[in-house]
């Protein structure tokens, strides 16, 4: 979708600062941190969010989610990380295209 933000990121439209990337996923730094890590992990695909996810999904949600210890851990996350996807406006959603948040070492908010 050329008007999607996250899509235009992906694409290198737009710039971001970008940490991790294949065929499958981009991973970027979140702009506005809420963490001393805060990062986001985006499927190439545009998906709107966890309701437009089907069957065809399946392979590629599995696949991101593998990857996410290891992204954590090549970041220096040694203790823990914490993930986030916010679904739909009620969700918290504010860029519809989904993502996965994830935060972890200092500055960690909590619940």
């Amino acid at each position: 979708m050329s008007d999607c933000l996250f899509c235009r990121i992906a694409t290198g439209e737009l710039p971001g600062d970008i940490v991790y990337e294949d065929e499958k996923m981009v991973v970027f730094r979140d702009i506005a941190p809420k963490a001393q890590v805060h990062l986001l992990a985006i499927p190439r695909e545009h998906i709107e969010s966890l309701n437009g996810l089907t069957e065809e999904h399946d392979a590629l949600i599995a696949y991101m989610m593998r990857q996410l210890p290891v992204l954590a851990k090549a970041q220096g996350l040694e203790s823990g990380f914490r993930t986030i996807i916010n679904t739909g406006p009620g969700g918290g959603q504010v860029v519809f295209h989904l993502h996965i948040h994830l935060l972890g070492g200092t500055g960690l908010p909590g619940f």
